[in-house]
């Protein structure tokens, strides 16, 4: 059919395959890139080209990375004693673009064996304090109390954040006071 717009729907549906982004808002995502500032479009085609050519997990924590370890496994600053369980990589970038925490991750995407075999290798190299920075709710609940079951031989103390973060609201959600107050006030479990 001539005057197709094929190409530019196929824009409008990759978009949508994006979290919260509708038809409308990709239509409007999708227009401006491709007609009102394609400068910006081609930006953005050569960022997400290079973030998948190098982004990868780092093999210590699981968060992000561009190299075998990311930049905070690798700084011999942070509290080696402490490590924060976080539910996905993208809570990693929340508390450290706000300075809440200075010690180390571990990313929990997941309850398989080698993720907790990896988590019981760290332990055991100094961790004397565990904090679950975890979503509240029953399920992460049941996850804290299995962790802490396959680390009970070790002499580390757990803690999670306050309940000062609504259940079921995920971490990228809740306002930096709130977030801040959750993890000063937070308790042991």
């Amino acid at each position: 059919m001539r005057g197709s717009l094929d190409k530019f729907n196929r824009l409008v549906d990759a978009l949508q395959e994006l979290p919260t982004i509708g038809k409308k808002s990709a239509t409007r995502l999708a227009y401006y890139m491709a007609i009102q500032n394609s400068f910006a479009g081609i930006k953005i085609a050569h960022a997400i080209e290079d973030a998948l050519g190098s982004l990868k997990k780092c093999s210590s924590c699981g968060g992000m990375s561009e190299d075998e370890l990311c930049f905070i496994c690798c700084d011999e600053s942070r509290d080696n004693t402490l490590l924060c369980i976080v539910e996905n990589a993208k809570d990693i970038l929340l508390l450290e673009e706000n300075g809440l925490f200075e010690g180390k991750y571990f990313v929990l995407e997941s309850l398989e064996e080698l993720s907790i075999y990896h988590l019981v290798k760290m332990v055991e190299n100094g961790i004397s304090e565990i904090i679950f920075a975890l979503t509240p709710s029953i399920a992460n609940d049941a996850v804290i109390l299995y962790i802490e079951d396959k680390l009970n031989a070790f002499d580390v103390h757990f803690s999670k954040i306050a309940q000062g973060v609504p259940t079921g609201v995920s971490l990228e959600n809740i306002d930096i006071l709130s977030l801040t107050r959750a993890l000063e006030d937070r308790v042991r479990v």
